[in-house]
Protein backbone atom coordinates (compact mmCIF):
# COMPACT_ATOMS: atom_id res chain seq x y z
CA UNK A 1 0.00 0.00 0.00
CA UNK A 2 1.21 3.42 -0.82
CA UNK A 3 1.37 6.73 1.48
CA UNK A 4 -1.11 8.37 -0.68
CA UNK A 5 -3.42 5.35 0.46
CA UNK A 6 -2.57 5.99 4.22
CA UNK A 7 -5.59 6.96 6.63
CA UNK A 8 -6.44 10.00 7.53
CA UNK A 9 -5.42 12.68 10.27
CA UNK A 10 -7.83 10.45 12.47
CA UNK A 11 -5.79 7.98 11.88
CA UNK A 12 -7.44 5.00 14.45
CA UNK A 13 -11.32 6.08 14.59
CA UNK A 14 -11.85 7.71 11.17
CA UNK A 15 -11.72 5.76 8.84
CA UNK A 16 -14.34 2.58 9.02
CA UNK A 17 -17.44 3.15 9.08
CA UNK A 18 -18.78 0.15 10.68
CA UNK A 19 -16.45 -2.19 12.77
CA UNK A 20 -17.84 -5.57 10.83
CA UNK A 21 -14.71 -7.52 8.68
CA UNK A 22 -16.19 -6.32 5.04
CA UNK A 23 -15.68 -3.23 6.11
CA UNK A 24 -12.15 -3.63 7.82
CA UNK A 25 -10.71 -5.49 4.85
CA UNK A 26 -12.31 -2.43 2.52
CA UNK A 27 -10.47 0.10 4.18
CA UNK A 28 -7.20 -1.30 5.22
CA UNK A 29 -6.79 -4.83 3.24
CA UNK A 30 -6.17 -8.10 5.30
CA UNK A 31 -2.81 -7.91 7.93
CA UNK A 32 0.51 -7.05 6.50
CA UNK A 33 2.00 -10.67 7.71
CA UNK A 34 5.27 -11.59 6.71
CA UNK A 35 4.58 -11.72 2.95
CA UNK A 36 3.76 -7.90 3.15
CA UNK A 37 5.19 -5.72 5.77
CA UNK A 38 7.07 -2.58 5.43
CA UNK A 39 10.75 -2.37 5.27
CA UNK A 40 11.41 -0.95 8.15
CA UNK A 41 12.67 2.64 7.92
CA UNK A 42 10.25 2.69 4.84
CA UNK A 43 6.66 4.51 4.11
CA UNK A 44 4.31 1.61 2.90
CA UNK A 45 6.53 0.01 0.66
CA UNK A 46 4.65 -4.06 0.42
CA UNK A 47 8.00 -5.82 0.43
CA UNK A 48 8.59 -9.08 1.25
CA UNK A 49 10.09 -8.25 5.19
CA UNK A 50 9.88 -10.91 7.44
CA UNK A 51 8.38 -10.56 11.08
CA UNK A 52 11.54 -9.26 12.97
CA UNK A 53 11.29 -6.51 10.77
CA UNK A 54 8.23 -5.31 12.29
CA UNK A 55 9.79 -4.91 15.94
CA UNK A 56 12.55 -2.93 14.22
CA UNK A 57 10.04 -1.03 12.62
CA UNK A 58 8.04 -0.03 15.63
CA UNK A 59 11.12 0.79 17.79
CA UNK A 60 11.63 3.41 15.19
CA UNK A 61 8.78 4.42 15.31
CA UNK A 62 8.73 5.65 18.54
CA UNK A 63 5.80 4.17 19.83
CA UNK A 64 4.74 4.15 23.48
CA UNK A 65 2.53 2.07 25.61
CA UNK A 66 -0.57 3.97 25.52
CA UNK A 67 -2.20 1.90 28.37
CA UNK A 68 -0.74 4.33 30.96
CA UNK A 69 3.11 3.74 31.52
CA UNK A 70 4.09 4.98 28.42
CA UNK A 71 7.13 2.02 27.60
CA UNK A 72 8.88 2.07 24.80
CA UNK A 73 6.13 -0.73 22.63
CA UNK A 74 9.22 -1.98 20.35
CA UNK A 75 11.34 -2.23 23.35
CA UNK A 76 9.03 -4.86 24.81
CA UNK A 77 8.39 -7.05 21.61
CA UNK A 78 12.24 -7.42 21.41
CA UNK A 79 12.55 -8.85 24.85
CA UNK A 80 9.62 -10.96 24.61
CA UNK A 81 10.98 -12.37 21.50
CA UNK A 82 14.25 -12.90 22.59
CA UNK A 83 13.30 -14.49 25.53
CA UNK A 84 11.30 -17.34 23.84
CA UNK A 85 14.22 -18.32 22.12
CA UNK A 86 15.98 -18.91 25.11
CA UNK A 87 15.24 -22.20 26.85
CA UNK A 88 13.00 -21.67 29.79
CA UNK A 89 12.19 -23.63 33.63
CA UNK A 90 8.60 -25.90 33.31
CA UNK A 91 7.16 -24.18 30.67
CA UNK A 92 4.04 -26.24 29.25
CA UNK A 93 5.17 -25.59 26.05
CA UNK A 94 7.23 -23.46 23.25
CA UNK A 95 6.61 -19.96 23.00
CA UNK A 96 5.73 -16.91 23.71
CA UNK A 97 1.32 -15.25 24.52
CA UNK A 98 0.40 -12.25 24.15
CA UNK A 99 -2.26 -10.45 26.38
CA UNK A 100 -3.73 -7.72 24.84
CA UNK A 101 -4.93 -5.30 27.43
CA UNK A 102 -8.57 -3.52 27.16
CA UNK A 103 -9.21 -4.13 30.59
CA UNK A 104 -9.45 -0.19 31.18
CA UNK A 105 -9.77 0.35 34.87
CA UNK A 106 -9.77 3.79 34.61
CA UNK A 107 -12.89 5.12 35.71
CA UNK A 108 -12.29 8.45 33.53
CA UNK A 109 -11.31 6.16 30.57
CA UNK A 110 -13.24 5.20 27.75
CA UNK A 111 -10.75 5.44 24.82
CA UNK A 112 -10.74 1.77 24.83
CA UNK A 113 -14.28 0.73 25.09
CA UNK A 114 -14.68 3.01 22.01
CA UNK A 115 -11.52 1.46 19.88
CA UNK A 116 -12.86 -2.09 20.87
CA UNK A 117 -16.35 -1.53 19.07
CA UNK A 118 -15.35 1.04 16.63
CA UNK A 119 -12.34 -0.72 15.16
CA UNK A 120 -12.08 -3.59 16.96
CA UNK A 121 -10.51 -5.13 14.18
CA UNK A 122 -7.47 -2.85 14.15
CA UNK A 123 -6.64 -4.29 17.23
CA UNK A 124 -7.21 -7.70 16.30
CA UNK A 125 -4.42 -7.13 13.54
CA UNK A 126 -2.32 -5.63 15.65
CA UNK A 127 -2.34 -8.63 18.33
CA UNK A 128 -2.40 -11.22 15.34
CA UNK A 129 0.79 -9.23 13.77
CA UNK A 130 2.55 -8.66 17.41
CA UNK A 131 2.14 -12.39 17.90
CA UNK A 132 4.02 -13.41 14.97
CA UNK A 133 6.53 -10.92 15.41
CA UNK A 134 7.29 -12.11 18.71
CA UNK A 135 6.66 -16.09 18.25
CA UNK A 136 3.63 -16.68 19.99
CA UNK A 137 1.41 -19.75 20.35
CA UNK A 138 -1.18 -18.13 21.98
CA UNK A 139 -2.97 -14.77 22.26
CA UNK A 140 -5.85 -12.85 24.75
CA UNK A 141 -7.83 -10.33 24.38
CA UNK A 142 -8.59 -9.28 28.09
CA UNK A 143 -11.62 -6.95 28.94
CA UNK A 144 -14.16 -6.24 31.56
CA UNK A 145 -17.61 -6.13 29.95
CA UNK A 146 -19.65 -8.20 27.69
CA UNK A 147 -17.08 -10.46 25.39
CA UNK A 148 -19.22 -11.70 22.69
CA UNK A 149 -18.79 -9.31 20.46
CA UNK A 150 -15.31 -9.54 20.52
CA UNK A 151 -15.60 -13.27 20.29
CA UNK A 152 -17.68 -13.14 16.90
CA UNK A 153 -15.32 -10.47 15.77
CA UNK A 154 -12.35 -13.20 16.41
CA UNK A 155 -14.75 -16.02 14.87
CA UNK A 156 -15.41 -13.92 11.60
CA UNK A 157 -11.63 -13.79 11.20
CA UNK A 158 -11.13 -17.05 11.45
CA UNK A 159 -13.50 -18.07 8.80
CA UNK A 160 -11.43 -15.61 6.70
CA UNK A 161 -8.13 -16.86 7.53
CA UNK A 162 -7.15 -13.58 9.57
CA UNK A 163 -5.37 -15.09 12.65
CA UNK A 164 -2.53 -17.11 12.41
CA UNK A 165 -2.15 -17.36 16.65
CA UNK A 166 -5.23 -18.58 18.94
CA UNK A 167 -6.43 -15.77 20.05
CA UNK A 168 -8.87 -15.71 22.92
CA UNK A 169 -11.45 -13.43 24.24
CA UNK A 170 -12.00 -12.65 28.55
CA UNK A 171 -13.61 -11.05 30.77
CA UNK A 172 -11.60 -10.03 33.43
CA UNK A 173 -12.92 -8.66 36.77
CA UNK A 174 -13.54 -5.02 37.66
CA UNK A 175 -11.55 -3.39 40.25
CA UNK A 176 -8.94 -0.41 39.44
CA UNK A 177 -5.40 -2.69 39.72
CA UNK A 178 -7.41 -5.78 38.07
CA UNK A 179 -6.09 -4.84 34.34
CA UNK A 180 -2.38 -3.91 35.75
CA UNK A 181 -0.38 -6.62 33.62
CA UNK A 182 1.05 -8.85 36.40
CA UNK A 183 -2.65 -9.58 37.66
CA UNK A 184 -4.48 -10.38 34.22
CA UNK A 185 -1.12 -12.79 33.92
CA UNK A 186 -2.38 -13.73 37.41
CA UNK A 187 -5.92 -14.30 36.50
CA UNK A 188 -4.84 -16.33 33.59
CA UNK A 189 -3.20 -18.72 35.74
CA UNK A 190 -6.11 -19.11 37.40
CA UNK A 191 -5.46 -16.99 40.23
CA UNK A 192 -7.45 -14.03 41.40
CA UNK A 193 -6.50 -10.79 39.42
CA UNK A 194 -3.79 -9.28 41.80
CA UNK A 195 -0.69 -7.82 41.38
CA UNK A 196 2.49 -9.80 41.40
CA UNK A 197 5.78 -8.57 42.69
CA UNK A 198 8.19 -8.33 39.70
CA UNK A 199 10.97 -9.35 38.95
CA UNK A 200 10.66 -11.89 36.97
CA UNK A 201 9.13 -9.54 34.23
CA UNK A 202 6.29 -10.30 32.28
CA UNK A 203 9.02 -10.98 29.30
CA UNK A 204 10.83 -13.40 31.29
CA UNK A 205 7.91 -15.47 33.06
CA UNK A 206 4.16 -14.73 32.51
CA UNK A 207 1.47 -16.87 31.44
CA UNK A 208 2.02 -20.45 32.45
CA UNK A 209 5.64 -19.41 32.81
CA UNK A 210 6.40 -18.01 28.87
CA UNK A 211 7.65 -14.65 28.38
CA UNK A 212 4.58 -12.82 27.93
CA UNK A 213 3.92 -9.52 26.31
CA UNK A 214 1.57 -7.47 27.44
CA UNK A 215 0.47 -4.48 25.38
CA UNK A 216 -2.38 -2.13 25.46
CA UNK A 217 -5.30 -2.31 22.79
CA UNK A 218 -4.69 1.15 21.63
CA UNK A 219 -1.03 0.27 20.95
CA UNK A 220 -1.73 -2.44 19.33
CA UNK A 221 -4.00 -0.96 16.87
CA UNK A 222 -0.84 1.48 16.10
CA UNK A 223 1.43 -1.57 15.62
CA UNK A 224 -1.21 -2.52 13.15
CA UNK A 225 -0.58 0.81 11.30
CA UNK A 226 2.74 0.97 11.34
CA UNK A 227 3.41 -2.78 10.14
CA UNK A 228 0.78 -0.97 7.01
CA UNK A 229 2.44 2.37 6.45
CA UNK A 230 5.77 2.75 8.44
CA UNK A 231 7.58 4.38 11.18
CA UNK A 232 7.76 7.72 8.67
CA UNK A 233 4.33 7.47 8.02
CA UNK A 234 3.90 7.01 12.32
CA UNK A 235 6.87 9.77 13.30
CA UNK A 236 4.75 12.49 11.06
CA UNK A 237 2.63 13.86 13.57
CA UNK A 238 3.52 14.16 17.32
CA UNK A 239 6.88 15.68 17.91
CA UNK A 240 10.44 14.12 17.75
CA UNK A 241 10.78 12.70 21.26
CA UNK A 242 7.37 11.82 21.34
CA UNK A 243 5.60 10.69 18.16
CA UNK A 244 2.25 9.85 16.95
CA UNK A 245 -1.29 10.07 17.94
CA UNK A 246 -3.27 9.58 21.01
CA UNK A 247 -6.78 8.74 21.84
CA UNK A 248 -7.97 11.16 24.88
CA UNK A 249 -10.66 11.25 27.26
CA UNK A 250 -12.13 14.48 27.51
CA UNK A 251 -14.97 15.01 30.46
CA UNK A 252 -16.22 17.23 32.86
CA UNK A 253 -17.05 20.60 32.74
CA UNK A 254 -16.91 20.90 28.45
CA UNK A 255 -19.69 21.42 26.21
CA UNK A 256 -18.92 17.91 24.29
CA UNK A 257 -17.43 15.17 26.51
CA UNK A 258 -16.18 12.49 24.79
CA UNK A 259 -13.09 10.46 23.34
CA UNK A 260 -10.74 12.64 20.84
CA UNK A 261 -7.47 11.64 18.88
CA UNK A 262 -4.93 14.35 19.14
CA UNK A 263 -1.33 14.56 17.72
CA UNK A 264 1.06 14.34 21.43
CA UNK A 265 2.45 17.67 21.79
CA UNK A 266 -0.83 19.03 20.95
CA UNK A 267 -1.97 21.96 23.94
CA UNK A 268 -4.18 21.18 26.64
CA UNK A 269 -6.12 24.13 26.09
CA UNK A 270 -6.81 23.22 22.17
CA UNK A 271 -8.14 19.63 23.10
CA UNK A 272 -10.85 21.24 25.76
CA UNK A 273 -11.63 23.62 22.57
CA UNK A 274 -12.54 20.66 20.60
CA UNK A 275 -14.31 19.11 23.18
CA UNK A 276 -16.46 22.11 23.06
CA UNK A 277 -14.40 24.23 25.66
CA UNK A 278 -15.79 25.02 29.06
CA UNK A 279 -19.81 24.61 29.81
CA UNK A 280 -19.12 26.77 32.74
CA UNK A 281 -16.12 28.60 34.56
CA UNK A 282 -13.60 26.39 35.51
CA UNK A 283 -10.42 26.25 37.94
CA UNK A 284 -8.35 23.12 36.83
CA UNK A 285 -7.71 20.43 34.89
CA UNK A 286 -7.20 16.83 36.11
CA UNK A 287 -4.67 15.63 33.49
CA UNK A 288 -3.44 11.61 33.65
CA UNK A 289 -6.66 10.38 35.51
CA UNK A 290 -6.44 8.97 39.03
CA UNK A 291 -2.77 8.24 39.02
CA UNK A 292 -1.89 11.51 37.29
CA UNK A 293 -2.04 15.25 38.87
CA UNK A 294 -4.67 18.56 38.65
CA UNK A 295 -2.56 21.40 36.77
CA UNK A 296 -4.66 24.95 37.56
CA UNK A 297 -6.26 27.46 35.34
CA UNK A 298 -4.87 28.90 32.92
CA UNK A 299 -1.83 27.95 32.37
CA UNK A 300 -2.84 24.53 31.85
CA UNK A 301 -4.12 25.44 28.37
CA UNK A 302 -0.74 26.22 27.38
CA UNK A 303 0.81 22.26 28.60
CA UNK A 304 1.38 19.94 26.00
CA UNK A 305 -0.11 16.89 25.79
CA UNK A 306 3.23 14.55 26.19
CA UNK A 307 4.76 12.40 28.56
CA UNK A 308 7.31 15.23 29.69
CA UNK A 309 5.68 18.12 29.20
CA UNK A 310 3.23 16.91 31.89
CA UNK A 311 5.00 15.18 34.58
CA UNK A 312 7.18 18.26 34.30
CA UNK A 313 3.88 20.25 34.61
CA UNK A 314 3.06 17.82 37.67
CA UNK A 315 0.49 15.64 36.10
CA UNK A 316 1.20 12.66 33.84
CA UNK A 317 -0.38 11.38 30.50
CA UNK A 318 -1.42 8.30 31.94
CA UNK A 319 -4.38 6.65 29.84
CA UNK A 320 -5.27 10.10 28.02
CA UNK A 321 -7.69 11.35 30.40
CA UNK A 322 -8.14 15.10 31.14
CA UNK A 323 -11.00 16.60 33.27
CA UNK A 324 -12.36 19.59 33.50
CA UNK A 325 -12.96 20.57 36.89
CA UNK A 326 -15.53 23.49 37.31
CA UNK A 327 -14.94 26.45 39.88
CA UNK A 328 -18.34 25.25 41.48
CA UNK A 329 -17.21 22.20 42.79
CA UNK A 330 -14.46 21.98 46.01
CA UNK A 331 -11.21 20.17 44.88
CA UNK A 332 -10.51 18.42 48.07
CA UNK A 333 -13.78 16.81 47.85
CA UNK A 334 -13.49 15.42 44.29
CA UNK A 335 -9.94 14.13 45.65
CA UNK A 336 -10.87 12.41 48.65
CA UNK A 337 -13.68 10.83 47.40
CA UNK A 338 -10.80 9.51 44.83
CA UNK A 339 -8.70 8.74 47.67
CA UNK A 340 -11.02 6.55 49.41
CA UNK A 341 -12.32 4.57 46.12
CA UNK A 342 -8.56 4.12 45.54
CA UNK A 343 -7.85 2.92 49.31
CA UNK A 344 -11.18 0.34 48.85
CA UNK A 345 -9.59 -1.08 45.33
CA UNK A 346 -6.12 -2.49 47.35
CA UNK A 347 -5.75 -6.30 46.73
CA UNK A 348 -4.51 -6.21 50.03
CA UNK A 349 -1.62 -7.77 50.16
CA UNK A 350 0.87 -5.42 50.90
CA UNK A 351 1.40 -2.58 53.75
CA UNK A 352 1.68 0.26 51.99
CA UNK A 353 -2.00 -0.56 50.31
CA UNK A 354 -3.41 -2.47 53.50
CA UNK A 355 -2.93 0.27 56.20
CA UNK A 356 -1.11 3.46 54.51
CA UNK A 357 -4.15 4.18 51.70
CA UNK A 358 -7.16 3.62 54.38
CA UNK A 359 -4.90 6.17 56.71
CA UNK A 360 -4.54 8.51 53.86
CA UNK A 361 -8.05 8.40 52.60
CA UNK A 362 -9.03 9.26 56.15
CA UNK A 363 -7.32 12.05 56.41
CA UNK A 364 -8.07 13.13 53.26
CA UNK A 365 -11.51 12.90 54.44
CA UNK A 366 -11.32 15.15 56.97
CA UNK A 367 -9.52 17.51 55.19
CA UNK A 368 -12.38 17.86 52.48
CA UNK A 369 -14.74 17.39 55.11
CA UNK A 370 -14.07 18.86 58.57
CA UNK A 371 -11.66 21.25 59.31
CA UNK A 372 -7.97 20.29 58.93
CA UNK A 373 -5.12 21.66 61.34
CA UNK A 374 -1.23 21.68 60.26
CA UNK A 375 -1.30 18.51 62.37
CA UNK A 376 -3.01 16.87 60.15
CA UNK A 377 -1.32 18.20 56.71
CA UNK A 378 1.98 17.30 58.29
CA UNK A 379 0.52 13.91 58.94
CA UNK A 380 -1.02 13.56 55.42
CA UNK A 381 2.48 14.42 53.71
CA UNK A 382 4.34 11.56 55.98
CA UNK A 383 1.93 9.36 54.69
CA UNK A 384 2.52 10.24 50.83
CA UNK A 385 6.52 9.06 51.97
CA UNK A 386 5.57 5.98 53.78
CA UNK A 387 3.09 5.04 51.01
CA UNK A 388 4.86 5.83 47.94
CA UNK A 389 7.39 3.33 46.07
CA UNK A 390 6.15 0.53 47.58
CA UNK A 391 4.26 -2.52 47.25
CA UNK A 392 3.47 -5.07 44.45
CA UNK A 393 2.03 -2.22 41.67
CA UNK A 394 1.74 1.13 41.82
CA UNK A 395 -1.53 2.23 43.57
CA UNK A 396 -0.05 3.33 46.51
CA UNK A 397 2.22 5.85 43.85
CA UNK A 398 -0.87 6.82 41.75
CA UNK A 399 -2.92 7.40 44.85
CA UNK A 400 -0.20 9.52 46.53
CA UNK A 401 1.21 11.64 43.74
CA UNK A 402 -2.99 12.69 43.15
CA UNK A 403 -3.01 13.64 47.08
CA UNK A 404 0.30 15.73 46.50
CA UNK A 405 -0.90 17.40 42.86
CA UNK A 406 -3.69 18.36 45.33
CA UNK A 407 -1.96 20.03 48.01
CA UNK A 408 0.38 21.77 46.13
CA UNK A 409 -2.73 23.03 43.36
CA UNK A 410 -5.23 23.81 46.12
CA UNK A 411 -3.50 25.46 48.75
CA UNK A 412 -6.00 28.68 48.67
CA UNK A 413 -8.85 25.52 49.53
CA UNK A 414 -6.87 24.34 52.12
CA UNK A 415 -6.83 27.80 53.94
CA UNK A 416 -10.18 28.11 53.34
CA UNK A 417 -11.10 24.92 55.04
CA UNK A 418 -8.47 25.42 57.59
CA UNK A 419 -9.84 28.89 58.44
CA UNK A 420 -13.56 28.09 58.34
CA UNK A 421 -14.29 24.35 57.91
CA UNK A 422 -15.66 22.99 54.66
CA UNK A 423 -16.93 25.09 52.01
CA UNK A 424 -20.52 24.57 50.08
CA UNK A 425 -19.11 23.03 47.23
CA UNK A 426 -18.65 19.84 48.69
CA UNK A 427 -22.13 19.45 48.31
CA UNK A 428 -21.66 19.31 44.63
CA UNK A 429 -23.01 16.52 42.40
CA UNK A 430 -19.46 14.35 41.87
CA UNK A 431 -17.06 15.80 39.33
CA UNK A 432 -14.76 12.76 38.83
CA UNK A 433 -16.39 9.52 38.10
CA UNK A 434 -16.49 6.61 40.81
CA UNK A 435 -17.86 2.87 39.79
CA UNK A 436 -20.36 1.65 42.36
CA UNK A 437 -19.12 -2.02 42.37
CA UNK A 438 -21.09 -4.61 43.71
CA UNK A 439 -21.47 -5.45 47.83
CA UNK A 440 -19.19 -1.74 47.90
CA UNK A 441 -20.36 1.63 49.24
CA UNK A 442 -20.71 4.74 47.36
CA UNK A 443 -17.40 7.09 47.38
CA UNK A 444 -18.59 9.75 48.73
CA UNK A 445 -18.13 12.02 52.71
CA UNK A 446 -16.74 10.17 55.44
CA UNK A 447 -18.73 7.37 56.74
Amino acid sequence: MSAADAPPAGRLLDRVPRPGIAEHLSAYGPPPFATAGPEPGGAGTAGGAAMPALIAAVEQSGLAGRGGGGFPAGRKMRAVAEAGRRPGPRRSAAGTVVIANGGESEPASGKDALLLSHAPHLVLDGIALAAEAVGATRAYLCLHGDPEPLRAAVTSRERAGLNRVPIGVVDVPAGYVASQETALISFLNGSGARPSFVPPRPSERGVRRHPTLVLNVETLANIALIARYGPDWFRAVGTAAEPGSVLVTISGAVAAPGVYEAALGTPVGALLDRAGGPAEPAQAVLAGGYFGGWLPLPSASAVPLAQRSLREAGAALGPGVLVLLPAASCPLAETARVTRYLAGQSAGQCGPCRNGLPALAQAMGEVAFGQPGADLLDWIRDLLGLVSGRGACHLPDGAAGLVASTLRTFAADLRQHAEHGPCGRAARRPVLPLPVLAGAAPPGGPS
